[in-house]
């Protein structure tokens, strides 16, 4: 008797095609080639280190590394929980890898997670649903994460994760569009960049555009209508129409008529000094007036701090730090800064300084759109020159800042 065959067949003898539903992960190297280009060995040994980390991170959320192609990555998930959890992991343990490199040469994936089903074909997976998680890969800001509607939905009451709802996208080649969100808050305070909304006016443009149309058709009507009622009825002319001069001027001779008398033009006041006893004050223009002082006042621990401000680990974040700085003015502290490797995401602080030099400082982290991501309350003191504080973000995650006074700063 013949063999059987290995995969079940239909009755014309055609083989059926095994399918499952799966979690993909897919990444890339944003900007990959251009770091070849520019160096080669040293873009090569970072992305190996950072291959190494990312599968290491794979086999630990059990999940499978079925494809590889130059920088990209496809994993597969039997939980959309883990495959979430691993790309979050990843992003952070990537990140401070990439702390110790130049901005210009730093290795950040982009990573898209898509539910889906999938066609089976030895040991690689194929079909729609690795399509789409490839389509929102390139969706990602790098260091960033997007997944599709059908991931959102399995683990928004699992994960204490923010997401930014970026609609419904249109990929290439994907025939229906695709529910899209970006995590913009991993658990315990650390922050990835978020992918940029499509602009409304995007959307608006044809309704603007028509909108503009319509009113230069009125207005353009209106200005026919009124050229028309001037042909048909032309003003009063020398040419035509003789003025009838009014009865108090035809009677009146010239010499007369009252003569209207213009008045003087003002003379400029001199300005009033201040009363005598009163402090004259510098304006920022150094002008002396009189009146409350418009500068600041300068304090004993007024100048430049800087130095690093430190995330410490927590299950499934390593340590994170980063360089930063501050200027005390008076009773006051503040700053500005963006985010390392968090493409639109810039970090505010402000705070007050007592006269014995204690400190409290509230930090948060913006968006480019206004949106809030995380918030950090820190409280210490400024000894000798040094700057020393400890708090926490909203979520628990601990933090502290050791600046030193910046001696090239004007004090």
């Amino acid at each position: 008797m013949p063999d059987e065959p290995d995969k079940p067949v239909t009755q014309s003898g055609t083989q059926l095609v095994e399918r499952k539903l799966s979690t993909i992960l897919s990444a890339d190297v944003a900007e990959f080639s251009r770091l070849m280009g520019e160096d080669e060995e040293q873009t090569l040994r970072t992305f190996r280190g950072h291959k190494k980390v990312f599968e290491a991170l794979v086999a630990t959320h059990r999940g499978r590394i079925f494809n590889t192609a130059g920088d990209a990555i496809l994993a597969e998930f039997s939980s959309a929980v883990e495959a979430v959890r691993c790309a979050t992991d990843i992003q952070s343990a990537l990140r401070t890898r990439n702390d110790k490199l130049p901005l210009s040469r730093q290795v950040r994936f982009r990573i898209g997670i898509n539910l889906g089903d999938v066609m089976i074909q030895g040991q690689d997976l194929l079909g729609d649903g690795v399509n789409v998680a490839a389509r929102l890969q390139t969706a990602a800001e790098p260091g960033g994460i997007c997944i599709s509607g059908s991931v959102h939905d399995q683990i928004r009451n699992k994960l204490s994760l923010s997401f930014q709802s970026l609609g419904e996208r249109n990929f290439k080649n994907i025939q229906q569009p695709v529910r899209t969100f970006s995590i913009v808050d991993t658990e315990g305070g650390g922050v990835l960049p978020s992918a940029k909304p499509r602009s409304p006016w995007r959307s608006a443009a044809v309704w603007i555009v028509a909108a503009l149309v319509i009113l230069a058709g009125v207005g353009y009507a209106a200005y026919a209508v009124h050229q028309r009622s001037k042909s048909e009825n032309p003003p009063a002319t020398a040419g035509n129409v003789q003025p009838e001069p009014a009865p108090s001027q035809a009677m009146v001779p010239e010499s007369a008529k009252p003569t209207i008398a213009t008045p003087p033009a003002p003379q400029p006041q001199p300005k009033a000094a201040p009363p005598a006893g009163e402090p004259k004050t510098a304006t920022k223009s150094g002008e002396a007036t009189g009146g409350r002082a418009t500068s600041t006042h300068r304090g004993a621990y007024d100048g430049v701090y800087s130095g690093r401000i430190c995330y410490a680990r927590i299950p499934n974040f390593p340590e994170h730090c980063y360089q930063a700085e501050g200027v005390v003015r008076g009773t006051k502290i503040s700053g500005k800064w963006p985010m390392p490797n968090e493409s639109g995401v810039t970090m505010f602080m402000e705070g007050e300084v007592t006269p014995s030099g204690e400190v409290t400082m509230a930090m948060h982290s913006d968006r480019t759109d206004g949106t809030r991501l995380a918030a950090l309350n820190l409280t210490g003191e400024i000894r000798d020159g040094s700057l020393k504080a400890t708090g926490k973000f909203l979520k628990g995650r601990p933090a502290n800042l050791n600046w030193h006074l910046n001696s090239e700063a004007a004090r």
